[in-house]
């Protein structure tokens, strides 16, 4: 299935020169930015926020806005017609119709790719439950080039919530297609990177190690990307509470790392990392918030400039094929086409919208 439009659901879906375009743009609106201060004078961006946000939704807006556009939309669907309980299709198909650009965030896995398939407008994932987060991927990578000077030969610790952190599942992704970098993840048995991240990496030669002691990996990072424990993707309190404090970056754990680590987080935090580490200069969580700013507005530039179509499902439909994946966006609105790929093994299939595994 084609679409008329150029979306941003995965990073994957563009090769490796598209995303070095966007943040050597990013980079010129950074030493720069009055440059681009009419850019998009007369267009107009939607964002549909159906969870809660700060960083994301702000940085959106503050970009489209110092681009010379406007903005509209929700950051809370209890205020719209989805309390009512209007489908994802109809309150995209609407809200495209109003747009030059549509930017959505949605608890669910898959969502992004789901309102991809009939909107009127080019769609940007802005996070789709704990999948995938491509635009702090590109917020990422721009933080990375400018502040480490390179995207290769680096030795990335990712630490906490692995398992539903979209953050790092979409950086995982984009690092191991440059060369000679290594992962060092850093989590609780219960909070393990997903099996398809970490075959990603070994399909594209990289290599990754698995440990539970930030104090034992600290020492050989040249990036600490911390993540915070996420309770909303908890079954229960309980089993958050049980995780939480697991893992908390201070004053004294940072006595251990190299002089020109940096400390990342695509935030918010809540305990994870001490207030104390907020003054070291290797602290680049709020500087990398602000960089994020500028790699949006590189992208809406580049969705708006590009006049491209692409391919929003490859995979084959099987009408009578579930996803294994409760919560994947197929199985909250049915009338989406059930698409799978093939991974080269005929009793496997792979969830076009959430990537979830299935045997047949």
């Amino acid at each position: 299935m084609r679409s008329e439009y150029q979306h941003l659901i995965d990073l994957s879906d563009y090769p490796v020169t598209w995303w070095k375009r966007i943040i050597e743009l990013g980079e010129k609106i950074k030493n720069d930015p009055s440059e681009y201060a009419h850019v998009c004078d007369g267009k107009l961006m939607a964002t549909l926020f159906y969870e809660p946000s700060t960083r994301t939704q702000m940085s959106f807006q503050t970009a489209m806005i110092r681009l010379g556009g406007k903005i509209i939309g929700f950051d809370n669907p209890a205020n719209s017609s989805v309390s009512k309980g209007e489908t994802l299709k109809d309150t995209t198909k609407i809200v495209s119709s109003y747009s030059d650009v549509l930017v959505i965030r949605h608890p669910i896995p898959g969502a992004a790719k789901a309102a991809s398939l009939t909107a009127g407008c080019p769609v940007i994932n802005a996070g789709d439950g704990g999948h995938l987060h491509p635009t702090q991927t590109l917020t990422d990578l721009l933080t990375l080039k400018i502040e480490k000077k390179t995207l290769s030969g680096l030795t990335v610790g990712m630490c906490g919530d692995l398992i539903n952190g979209r953050t790092v599942h979409s950086l995982c992704k984009a690092l191991c297609m440059f060369p000679d970098n290594k992962f060092i993840f850093i989590s609780t048995p219960e909070l393990r990177m997903p099996a398809y991240i970490k075959d990603i990496i070994t399909a594209h030669g990289s290599t990754f190690e698995e440990i539970d002691s930030l104090e034992e990996a600290i020492g050989r990072l040249d990036v600490l990307y911390m993540t915070r424990i996420q309770q909303e993707r908890f079954a229960s309190r309980e089993d958050y509470l049980a995780q939480k404090d697991t893992y908390v970056l201070d004053h004294q754990k940072m006595l251990l790392a190299k002089k020109d680590m940096i400390v990342m987080h695509p935030l918010p935090r809540v305990d994870e990392i001490t207030v104390e580490v907020d003054d070291d200069s290797r602290a680049m969580y709020f500087t990398q918030a602000r960089y994020g700013v500028f790699a949006r507005m590189a992208l809406i530039m580049t969705i708006l400039g590009d006049k491209k179509t692409s391919e929003t499902l490859i995979g084959k439909t099987y009408n009578s094929v579930k996803c294994d994946n409760p919560n994947c966006i197929t199985n909250h609105e049915p009338y989406l086409p059930k698409s799978f790929r093939s991974s080269g093994d005929s009793t496997l299939l792979e969830c076009e919208y959430c990537d979830e595994r299935k045997l047949i």
